[in-house]
C-alpha cells in the first residue's frame, strides 16, 4: 500500500501503523522524515542531472565505484602488511561475552575474522552477520581511507567474516532486537587490532553502546506493583557516554561513536511521557586519566511524575567491563544503573521501579590515551 500519493498521506496506512507500535508519534514521524529526505535527494539528483546534462547514472556510477576501491587499495597498500589480533570482553547478559578479532592486512585488502567469539545467547544481543559486517568495517574505515567515498567499490576492500551460530553471526530465527549492545562495540575490536599495525593512529576504547532506556507504564506493566490511576505510556530515550581519548585530543563527553546518534532532550521525552528528569549532567571525571583524557559519561535521574512505578527495560553495558585506555592510558569509569534509595538493578532486563522511587542512569566514560605526564616529559627532552 502506498503511504503517499501524490503528495498526500495516506491517512489509512498511517492509522494501521499507529495501532500497531508502541510510540505512534516517533514512528510516524521517523516515517515522515524519511519520506522527506527521500523526496529532497531525488530533487537534488535531478537538478544535478539538468545541470549537466546526464541522461543516466550508470556511467558516472561505475567511474565513482571503481576509483573508490582503486584509491582504497593504494592506501591499503601503503600500510604495514601483516595479521594483528585483539579480544574485548562485555558485559553480556547473564555472563560476559568474549568478541575477538583478527585483522590481516594485504595487497588486495584487509579481512577481519571474529573465530574464538562467544557463541550465540538465547536473549536478543545476537548480532546478524550483516550488522557486525557494517560496525567491523565501520572501524576500519573511521582510520583507514577516510576521504575516500563510502559505496560498493571502497568496501568491497574490507571483508568481514565470523562463524555461524556465534553471537557475531546469528541466523534466522535468533533474537537479534538488541543487536546494538554488542554490535556497536566491534569498532573498539577492530581498532584494537589497527592500533598495532598503526601504533598512535587509533583513539581508546569508549562507551561505545548507546544507553537507550525504554520507559513503560500502565495496567499489566509493572507486576505486583499498582499502577492506580496514572497516566499509560511508553517511551524510548538514547543518551551516550563518553568517547575513547582520540590521537592528540580527549575524548568527546556524552558524546555517542560509533553510533552518531544525538541525546534525546529531556524537554521532548517529559513532553510525550509522565516523566521528570530531575538531573542530567556530566558525569566529571569518568574519563580515563591519560596524556589524552577519555570522554565523560553523564548521570541521570528520573521519576514518575505522577508518583506511579513504572518499568525500565535497561539495554546497557560497561557496567562490569569498562572502557580500557591504550597505550598506557586509564580505563573510563564504569556505568551503573540503581535505584536512588540504594538498590542496585541489573544492567538488561525489564526492572520495576517501585512508587515515589528516582532512577539513576550513570553512563560509562572513555578510556584515556597515552601515559599520563607524558607530554612533559617529553618536552623536557
Amino acid at each position: 500500500m502506498r503511504l503517499f500519493d501524490g503528495g498526500e498521506a495516506n491517512e489509512s496506512v498511517f492509522e494501521i501503523i499507529r495501532a500497531n507500535v508502541r510510540e505512534p508519534v516517533q514512528v510516524v514521524g521517523d516515517l515522515y522524515s524519511l519520506a522527506t529526505s527521500n523526496d529532497v535527494g531525488c530533487r537534488r539528483l535531478r537538478e544535478l542531472m539538468d545541470e549537466f546534462s546526464m541522461n543516466g547514472l550508470e556511467e558516472i556510477a561505475d567511474h565513482i565505484i571503481t576509483t573508490s576501491k582503486s584509491a582504497m587499495l593504494e592506501i591499503i597498500g601503503a600500510l604495514p602488511h601483516g595479521t594483528w589480533t585483539h579480544a574485548m570482553t562485555v558485559d553480556g547478559y547473564d555472563d560476559p561475552v568474549d568478541l575477538r578479532a583478527s585483522l590481516t592486512v594485504s595487497r588486495d585488502g584487509i579481512d577481519i575474522d571474529f573465530a574464538g567469539t562467544s557463541p550465540m545467547s538465547p536473549y536478543g544481543i545476537n548480532v546478524p552477520i550483516t550488522y557486525t559486517q557494517a560496525y567491523a568495517t565501520f572501524g576500519v574505515r573511521s582510520v583507514v581511507g577516510r576521504d575516500v567515498p563510502n559505496n560498493t567499490g571502497s568496501l568491497e576492500t574490507v571483508r568481514v567474516t565470523a562463524p555461524e551460530h556465534s553471537i557475531l553471526n546469528a541466523p534466522r530465527p535468533a533474537a537479534v532486537t538488541v543487536r546494538h549492545v554488542i554490535g556497536q562495540m566491534l569498532p573498539d575490536v577492530v581498532l584494537g587490532c589497527l592500533g598495532q599495525a598503526l601504533p598512535g593512529q587509533v583513539p581508546a576504547e569508549g562507551s561505545s553502546s548507546l544507553w537507550n532506556p525504554s520507559f513503560i507504564g500502565g495496567h499489566g506493566v509493572t507486576g505486583s506493583h499498582d499502577y492506580g490511576d496514572a497516566t499509560p505510556f511508553s517511551v524510548t530515550v538514547f543518551h551516550s557516554g563518553g568517547t575513547g581519548a582520540r590521537p592528540g585530543k580527549d575524548g568527546l563527553a556524552a558524546t555517542a561513536f560509533p553510533s552518531g546518534v544525538r541525546n534525546t532532550p529531556v524537554e521532548i521525552t517529559e513532553s510525550i511521557a509522565p516523566l521528570i528528569f530531575t538531573r542530567k549532567e556530566l558525569l566529571e571525571g569518568s574519563g580515563g586519566e591519560g596524556r589524552y583524557r577519555g570522554g565523560d559519561g553523564q548521570v541521570i535521574e528520573v521519576e514518575h511524575a505522577e508518583g506511579a512505578p513504572f518499568a525500565v527495560l535497561a539495554l546497557f553495558d560497561r557496567i562490569d567491563h569498562p572502557a580500557r585506555g591504550r597505550d598506557g592510558g586509564g580505563s573510563g569509569a564504569p556505568g551503573a544503573i540503581r535505584l536512588a534509595g540504594g538498590v542496585d538493578l541489573k544492567g538488561k532486563g525489564k526492572q520495576i521501579v517501585p512508587s515515589g522511587e528516582r532512577l539513576i542512569l550513570e553512563l560509562p566514560g572513555g578510556g584515556g590515551l597515552g601515559e599520563a605526564g607524558r607530554e612533559e616529559t617529553d618536552a623536557a627532552g
